[in-house]
């Protein structure tokens, strides 16, 4: 690793030197140019006046250093205040953090953020107590920066305070922590990251999202994490089947395919509803509870083969909404592999109508 090369440090002293050589020649010019005059009496006062020049502003920048040392130790009294304040403050909330200070109603998780909302409290007050004190804070120039600054700032970050205000609402009703499966709108992952500004969601696609917490804060939100490892996270998926069907014989196929499913607790027990009664079909809703909100993905997946599995091997066919058949003469939708041995398809059966008129 380097920092500066041969070259270049070779460079800087030369412009050091050249920068040195001509200081020290103005001020041997000054130094020379006085002293001539000064030995003659009709150039005697100016050299006097060539010499004030230089002394009287150094004269006014050492009373105006002298004279604001008071308020040098006033501003340095109020930063050490204020280091040491927020070094006990730090303590406390670190504290409430770790559990060995507990407060009734107060998360362990809101410590950081509230920090920092105290932090930086305190820092605002420390400045505004010190701003009479620092040097050309009464003078009109210093009052229009300050004016236009601020300006500025109102004008430029309004979209990023009200992110900011966002993020602390989040923060305090606990919507989601790092780690938990949530849905913000869209999009649906992982909560990797979660700041004053934005929260980033890893989708199940390894993407990372950004997303801006006033966006969130107006967006719908579904932890899927929250309750999992308490109550479990109810999975469902809809099947419609035939009337021909046995309802409790399709029900019966659909829980034991989500006891068949990995990721499915056997406790609390599947079960089934039948959502509608449609023209030519029946809709039944599996729900079944899961621990893993992580692998949702995966468990739809391996739930959906278990089903289509059990209804084939006890030849139940799973009708889609718009699913037609014409019966006769046609192969059945059932797997050949969970057919009968001896099945065939059945053939076609045609009927005469009797001719017109006629007592048959």
């Amino acid at each position: 690793f380097e920092l500066l090369s041969a070259a270049r440090f070779a460079d800087a002293l030369t412009l050091v030197v050249r920068v040195t050589r001509v200081v020290l020649t103005v001020m041997l010019l000054y130094l020379f140019v006085p002293l001539v005059l000064s030995f003659f009496p009709w150039t005697a006062p100016l050299s006097r006046r060539i010499v004030g020049y230089v002394l009287s502003p150094l004269h006014t920048v050492w009373l105006g250093f002298t004279g604001y040392l008071p308020k040098v130790f006033f501003i340095l009294v109020i930063v050490l205040v204020t280091r040491y304040l927020l070094s006990l403050i730090r303590l406390v909330f670190q504290a409430l953090k770790t559990g060995a200070l507990a407060l009734e109603g107060f998360h362990a998780d809101w410590a950081d953020p509230t920090y920092n909302i105290v932090r930086f409290l305190v820092i605002a007050f420390a400045a505004v107590v010190m701003f009479p004190y620092l040097p050309g804070a009464g003078s009109d120039a210093f009052k229009g920066v300050s004016l236009f600054v601020g300006v500025l700032f109102s004008l430029g970050s309004s979209g990023a305070v009200g992110n900011i205000v966002a993020g602390v609402v989040l923060t305090y009703t606990r919507a989601f922590q790092i780690g938990d499966r949530v849905r913000i709108g869209e999009t649906m992952g992982d909560v990797v990251e979660r700041t004053l500004l934005v929260t980033r969601v890893r989708t199940i696609k390894n993407e990372d999202i950004t997303i801006p917490n006033g966006t969130v804060l107006s967006s719908q939100v579904i932890n899927y994490t929250s309750q999992a490892a308490s109550r479990g996270l109810i999975l469902n998926t809809t099947v419609t089947i035939g009337y021909d069907a046995p309802w409790r014989q399709v029900h019966e196929l659909l829980i034991g395919a989500a006891r068949a499913c990995e990721g499915i607790l056997q406790e609390p027990a599947p079960f089934v509803f039948q959502t509608s009664l449609d023209d030519f079909y029946v809709s039944y809703q599996l729900n079944a509870y899961t621990d893993q909100p992580a692998v949702m993905a995966r468990t739809y997946s391996d739930l959906h083969q278990q089903i289509q599995d059990k209804f084939n091997e006890a030849g139940v066919e799973i009708m889609s909404p718009h699913y037609r058949s014409a019966r006769d003469g046609n192969q059945t939708t059932v797997p050949a592999e969970n057919l009968p041995k001896d099945y065939r398809a059945p053939a076609f059966r045609v009927a005469s109508l009797p001719p017109a008129g006629s007592d048959r």
